[in-house]
């Protein structure tokens, strides 16, 4: 959250705050002022536009633990959203002119033509290494005159902020009203194949291209939508996207899930929606210590024995049994399993319902800057919407057959 922000000046003073009184002292970058928000470490050498622009990072301060950014400045093609939405950035050497043919301007320009406040020449390092020991906590930038406020001041104001649990954010990075993304925007010759209702969460742009990439058109609606409004559009299955925030405060969202389960109607989760499903099914969520953010975080899927190189991007998890399968606590959607897990610390990066077409990932299968290990996902969900197509077309037979005149009605 930024409080305020001025005109770019980059080489002005900056430090940045953390809540248990640590400092870091260095120059502005990007907009001049006061940024507020849970500082957390990101760990792709690469892919610090589609980072910055990933709404799951709403309200925080992101710390790139490579070195070097800005080297190949920024376009209006890799933009993962219609905005920035890190509350600040924090970067040790920004490139101090883009070299790239893709480039159309700095991303020190950006940053300060979008009021976000940033600090650069500050050992990321060592933040990173204080945030891996203590955890995600507030932090603030304070940079020009606000840096020249006392100490004990800007620790109060980093203190007196709103903590990242409890949070309810979806529905301030989701858009208004509801967009169409057809297959043939990206290449796909002929008909849809099937119609998918995508619940922006703070989705990402190369979701719906994975979706129309494959034939299926994608009906982006508001956070605030309801299962009316999932019918209406003739939905063959329903996605739920990433999305930053509290999933605990997710209520109408899980409440219109449940409503798709019950429906039988194919569900796919991604990082929020994962969370989503598990608690939709019963389970609980809990935030991490310091999350998972980075594009080289190790997957195991349990049903094949793959590991898979993931792109990750959140700070809660589904608090679910990896001894599966079990019922879930909400009885009525059956059986469930934990599909995947992360390698490093056993959290639960994938639900699989075993009676029923849903299933969620933890990670981001749909990752730009990459990897792409596990875009097959996509496929999967698109095998299930063919499934549910396929069952209803022979139930629609056997009802048509049990209407047919029996030979004697006919004699009649």
């Amino acid at each position: 959250m930024t409080t305020h922000a001025g005109v770019t000046g980059a080489g002005a003073a900056a430090v940045l705050v953390l809540e248990d009184g640590r400092t870091f002292r260095g120059q502005s970058y990007g907009a001049q002022g006061t940024a507020l928000g849970e500082a957390v470490f990101a760990t792709g050498m690469t892919g610090y536009q589609e980072t910055i622009t990933d709404p799951s990072y709403a309200r925080q301060l992101v710390v790139q633990t490579a070195p070097h950014i800005g080297n190949t400045g920024v376009n209006r093609d890799d933009a993962e959203s219609r905005q920035i939405w890190v509350a600040g950035y924090i970067v040790r050497d920004p490139a101090r002119r883009p070299s790239n043919w893709r480039s159309e301007k700095s991303l020190d320009d950006e940053l300060a033509e979008q009021g976000v406040v940033g600090i650069q020449g500050v050992d990321t390092r060592a933040i990173t290494r204080h945030l891996r020991e203590r955890g995600a906590m507030k932090a603030g930038i304070f940079s020009g005159s606000d840096a020249a406020r006392s100490d004990a001041d800007l620790l109060a104001t980093v203190n007196g902020q709103h903590s990242m649990e409890g949070s309810r954010l979806a529905e301030e990075v989701s858009v208004d009203s509801r967009y169409v993304v057809e297959p043939s925007d990206h290449g796909w010759e002929g008909e849809p194949r099937f119609t998918v209702a995508a619940l922006d969460l703070g989705i990402k742009a190369m979701t719906p291209k994975h979706f129309a990439q494959r034939g299926v058109r994608t009906v982006v609606m508001p956070a605030t939508a309801t299962y009316d409004d999932v019918v209406a559009v003739g939905a063959d299955g329903v996605f739920m996207s990433n999305g930053p925030g509290d999933p605990s405060t997710a209520d109408a969202q899980v409440s219109l899930l449940r409503q798709v389960l019950d429906a039988k109607t194919p569900f796919f989760g991604i990082c929020f929606g994962n969370q989503i499903l598990g608690r939709a099914l019963g389970f609980g969520t809990y935030k991490l210590r310091y999350g998972h953010r980075g594009i080289n975080q190790p997957v195991l899927d349990r049903r094949t024995g793959k590991v898979e190189i993931t792109s990750q991007n959140h700070g809660f998890a589904v608090d679910a049994p990896l001894d599966g399968p079990v019922i879930a606590p909400e009885e009525r959607f059956g059986r469930v399993e934990v599909s995947h897990v992360c390698l490093n610390d056993d959290v639960v990066e994938g639900l699989a319902c075993l009676d029923l077409p849903a299933f969620s990932v933890q990670y981001h299968p749909e990752a730009a800057a990459g990897p792409h290990d596990s875009a097959y996902l996509f496929d999967r969900f698109i095998d299930f919407m063919a499934e549910a197509a396929r069952s209803g077309s022979d139930e629609l037979d056997a009802s048509e057959v049990s209407k047919a005149p029996t030979p004697a009605q006919e004699e009649n």
